[in-house]
């Protein structure tokens, strides 16, 4: 029976375990934001934008994609939804009202924000914090699931 037990018990611990690693960490977040800010400035906007939208890319881990919107609320990339592309998002709120497209238009340099929006993994909406850099005419944003 103990037996049993401990097989259960590590059983629990290694889904917990997986499933942590799901989710990528607001630093794994702000390191791609970076990473993905960095190729922008040296690739400029057609490259980068490309690398940004393929999935499977180097601008993918688990839950972490890049998007890239214009001063005007205007998406450039998405790592996530494609079909955002070219939209302009500045009206947009979140689930409880917060106009997070606009804050984010507001970054003079580098910031987080925080927000609800649709997990891709899960489809559930969840809390969400963006680290979101300024280059340029572009905000460059990477968010990592609370």
């Amino acid at each position: 029976m103990k037996k049993l037990l401990f097989v259960l018990f590590l059983a629990v611990v290694g889904v917990q375990a997986a499933r942590a690693d799901e989710h990528a960490t607001p630093d794994q977040a702000k390191a791609m934001a970076i990473k993905a800010a960095d190729f922008l400035k040296q690739n400029g906007s057609e490259k980068a934008f490309a690398a940004f939208n393929e999935q499977g890319g180097a601008f993918h881990d688990r839950d972490l994609y890049v998007f890239v919107q214009s001063n005007s609320g205007v998406v450039q990339a998405h790592g996530a939804i494609a079909t955002l592309i070219g939209k302009n998002l500045m009206a947009l709120k979140d689930v409880d009202g917060k106009p997070f497209i606009k804050e984010i238009t507001e970054v003079k340099d580098a910031a987080w924000i925080d927000y609800k929006w649709q997990n891709p993994q899960t489809k559930a909406v969840e809390q969400k914090t963006t680290y979101v850099i300024r280059v340029g005419e572009y905000l460059v944003g990477v968010g990592a699931y609370k």
